[in-house]
């Protein structure tokens, strides 16, 4: 098994922008000649467009883009302004008197983090979709929708790290597969492999890691706001060749990469949300590419922590001792 870049996996195209001063940003992944998709919804409070697409039971077999952004439900307009770019381009389903670009989207909370009032919009959008389709920018760190990411907030912003968005994949044979994740989790953030801790809820003095799973043991009573600033969100690429049912189960398996890596996870007012995309011909199992799912997915939440960069006053991972 040998580690690729995430962009060698097939003719996907990621770009990025973010405004740095509002703390937020898109990353946008366009098949100019449609993928295959599915996905998995384990967060009880997604924002979300057009997630129906993906249902195995709608009657749309691809999709040209995916967006993921910050904003909340208010930066869902991005996925606007990736569609009017493809739409120019001739990019989409016909319909006879246009091509309807199909573009999914989800978003994680990310208001408390620069300026609540500046969010993703048709104008980032766009210029994401260009990015993507003229030159390529995606990369690791504060970047794309992980400008504002941050983790371990359950005892609120004041203690929490700045993460990012972080990527992984691996080859094997033919097969090639990987994961771009943005990590904005409630709770504490763990190397899959060792256990240890890399990031998550500091304590008080901001000098070490603290404990989120232990902090909430200490009240059984219901604080529902303290669940409401959390999402985390992947897009699983692969040259394998699967359908919207098997992709869907796919994207399912990959959450098996949040649940030993985040704690608390998949909380009732998040938007936990996984994307399985299928742009090759590659002939493989569906099992095992499921375990390999979780994997780079696990990979990719790691690269989130270990890329980014303090910012907004939050500390990142390379800054706690």
């Amino acid at each position: 098994m040998k580690e690729i870049s995430v962009t060698e996996i097939g003719p996907v195209c990621i770009g990025q922008t973010e405004n740095r001063e509002a703390g937020t940003g898109c990353t946008v992944f366009i098949s100019k000649d449609g993928m295959r998709a599915g996905l998995d919804v384990r967060g009880g409070g997604p924002a979300s467009r057009e997630s129906q697409l993906l249902n195995p039971l709608t009657a749309a077999q691809k999709i040209h883009g995916i967006v993921l952004a910050g904003g909340s439900a208010f930066g869902l307009s991005a996925a606007g302004g990736v569609m009017r770019y493809l739409e120019e381009r001739g990019i989409g389903f016909d319909v006879g008197v246009t091509k309807v670009p199909l573009v999914a989207q989800s978003d994680i909370f990310d208001l408390t983090v620069g300026n609540p009032y500046l969010r993703p919009d048709e104008a980032m959008g766009y210029e994401a979709a260009r990015l993507a389709m003229e030159a390529p920018n995606y990369q690791d760190g504060n970047y794309g929708a992980g400008c504002g990411a941050t983790v371990g907030k359950l005892c609120g912003m004041a203690r929490c790290m700045k993460t990012g968005i972080g990527s992984y994949a691996v080859e094997i044979g033919e097969l090639k597969i990987g994961a771009v994740t943005v990590l904005n989790a409630l709770g504490d953030v763990f190397d899959w492999k060792t256990g240890r801790r890399i990031a998550g809820m500091l304590t008080e003095d901001g000098k070490a890691f603290a404990d989120s799973p232990e902090e909430m043991r200490k009240s059984i009573e219901t604080v529902r706001s303290r669940f409401a600033e959390n999402t985390t969100l992947s897009v699983i690429i692969t040259n394998a060749r699967f359908h919207k049912g098997s992709l869907c189960k796919i994207a399912g398996i990959g959450h098996d990469g949040y649940a030993r890596s985040i704690r608390p996870v998949h909380t009732s007012l998040d938007g936990d949300s996984i994307y399985a995309v299928s742009v090759g011909d590659v002939e493989a199992d569906r099992e095992v590419v499921g375990l390999l799912a979780a994997e780079v997915v696990s990979e990719a939440i790691i690269r989130a922590v270990s890329s980014a960069e303090s910012a907004y006053g939050f500390p990142a991972a390379r800054d706690i001792e």
